[in-house]
C-alpha cells in the first residue's frame, strides 16, 4: 500500500473522547489530517463535501447511532475503512460491527487501542 497520506474523521459525541483519540492518533501519525464530528449526522455531510480516507465512530450518540452511520458510509464510499470505537462491547454490537465489514476497538481509548487502530488502518 505504501505510505498514504491519510485523512481520519473521528466521530464522538465526547468532546473528550475525540481529544484523545485526536491527540493519540496524531502522536502516532503526524502526518495525517485529522477532522472531528459530533453525530453521525454531522460525519455523513462532511464525508459529502471531502471524503477521508478513515473514519473511527463511536456507537451510542444522539440522532443517529454509529453502526447505522457506519453503514450509511459503506453504501455510498466502499473504499473508506471504518473502525468503530465503543464502550459498548456487548455482542450484538460486535456481530453488527462485522456484518457492516468494520474494524471493533472497544473503549477506554488508549495508546494500545489507538496502536490497534491504526495497525488496521495500515493494514
Amino acid at each position: 500500500m505504501g505510505i498514504q497520506n491519510h485523512s481520519l474523521l473521528i466521530v464522538d459525541d465526547s468532546r473528550m473522547s475525540r481529544m484523545m483519540l485526536n491527540r493519540l492518533v496524531a502522536d502516532l501519525r503526524p502526518d495525517w489530517r485529522i477532522t472531528e464530528a459530533a453525530s453521525g449526522n454531522e460525519a455523513l455531510e462532511m464525508i459529502e463535501r471531502d471524503p477521508p480516507t478513515l473514519v473511527s465512530l463511536d456507537v451510542n450518540m444522539p440522532g443517529m447511532s454509529g453502526l447505522e452511520a457506519a453503514g450509511r458510509i459503506r453504501l455510498h464510499n466502499p473504499d473508506i475503512r471504518i473502525v468503530i470505537c465503543t464502550a459498548n462491547i456487548q455482542d450484538y454490537v460486535r456481530q453488527a460491527a462485522e456484518k457492516a465489514g468494520v474494524h471493533f476497538i472497544s473503549k477506554p481509548i488508549t495508546p494500545e487501542s489507538v496502536a490497534r487502530m491504526v495497525a488496521f488502518f495500515e493494514e
